[in-house]
């Protein structure tokens, strides 16, 4: 599997939001929720990989996808998701955007 056997499509409410990731020849699906606080924020509270995805790297592409949406839209993201602010310290070039 590459990077680009994954599909990663956003979903939003007007409070909240979720990524979720989708890999050919797997039933479940992997996603990243957050809520929305206020116009600039998103809170990442969430991150579920099933079994039959670990180790594929999809929980890192959804949160590179968080990132890199925080970006174009001008958020600023709170991550109170233990994997996000994993990630977030393995990329200080996140430091722009995410908060840990």
């Amino acid at each position: 599997m590459t990077k680009n056997d994954v599909t990663i499509e956003r979903e939003d409410t007007p409070t909240k939001g979720r990524y979720v990731a989708r890999v050919p020849g797997v039933a479940e699906e992997a996603e990243l929720t957050f809520s929305k606080a206020g116009a600039e924020l998103l809170i990442a509270d969430h991150t579920a990989v099933p079994d039959a995805m670990r180790g594929m790297g999809v929980g890192a592409l959804l949160a590179a996808r968080l990132v890199a949406d925080a970006r174009k839209g001008g958020y600023s993201i709170l991550a109170l998701c233990p994997f996000v602010r994993a990630q977030a310290q393995r990329h200080p070039e996140w430091a722009d955007v995410v908060r840990t």
